[in-house]
């Protein structure tokens, strides 16, 4: 447990990122709230939460980007106690044979590249306080078989949860909590990439009938980072609304 805490959300700017902040930031006296492009998102958060709201543009397929944003936290102080990586290009809908190796560029650089290169700066940190928090978004898709004509995207969140299963074993003895969600399809403009009979299919074969929203997602989120989620380590919480393998 740890008073004066600061939060970093990558991302913060999606729809998952902003309805977390908006749950959780008055449990911190800074959130650090990173968004590519989307900077009205992060305005609305900032009109609601005042200075407590500290915005960080960033592109992250862009090395000299990460890096200036890891100068910015050192020199405001504001090395986070907690991280949440949700930045992620989106999902879309592609054969393996044409596809474009770009694409799997992209996706290692902002997804894992980038957390890589901002961990390398914090965890020194949060091993020094012997405390700090760390949570990954994944997919449904590690958890069960994978959806058609998706492998850039699974491929980048398979090697995300090999980070996670990796460093939540390294730190597990040093009180730093490293655990990942992984959801079913969410219904946010993240899926703007999807075609709408794929989005619709989904919907249909999920047990609930619907696909999954912002709020069946956060509460997972707000439990890893609060107290209560302390003893969990090296976790990775599926939200699938009852559904089995596909």
């Amino acid at each position: 447990m740890k008073d004066n805490k600061i939060l970093l959300v990558t991302g913060a700017s999606s729809d998952v990122g902003q309805a977390l902040i908006r749950k959780v930031a008055w449990n911190y006296t800074k959130v650090v709230a990173h968004y590519g492009h989307s900077s009205d998102a992060i305005k609305e958060l900032a009109s609601e939460f005042g200075d407590r709201i500290v915005p960080m543009q960033a592109d992250f397929s862009n090395e000299a980007d990460i890096t200036a944003v890891i100068a910015r936290i050192k020199e405001q102080n504001l090395m986070p106690d907690h991280v949440v990586h949700l930045v992620s290009p989106k999902a879309y809908n592609q054969k393996f044979d044409k596809d474009d190796i770009e694409n799997f560029d992209i996706g290692w650089k902002v997804s894992v590249r980038s957390i890589v290169q901002i961990l390398l700066s914090v965890m020194p940190y949060m091993k020094k306080q012997k405390y700090g928090k760390v949570i990954f978004m994944l997919t449904s898709c590690v958890l069960n078989l994978p959806a058609k004509y998706q492998s850039s995207y699974v491929t980048i969140k398979y090697a995300l949860l090999g980070l996670m299963k990796s460093l939540s074993v390294e730190y597990a003895d040093k009180g730093i909590a490293i655990n990942a969600v992984s959801p079913d399809m969410i219904e946010t403009k993240f899926l703007s990439e999807i075609p709408d009979l794929i989005v619709q299919k989904n919907a249909m074969s999920s047990p609930l009938g619907r696909n999954l929203t912002v709020d069946d997602v956060v509460p997972a989120y707000e439990y890893l980072l609060s107290d209560d989620g302390d003893a969990v380590r090296g976790g990775n919480l599926s939200i699938t609304g009852g559904r089995s393998s596909r």
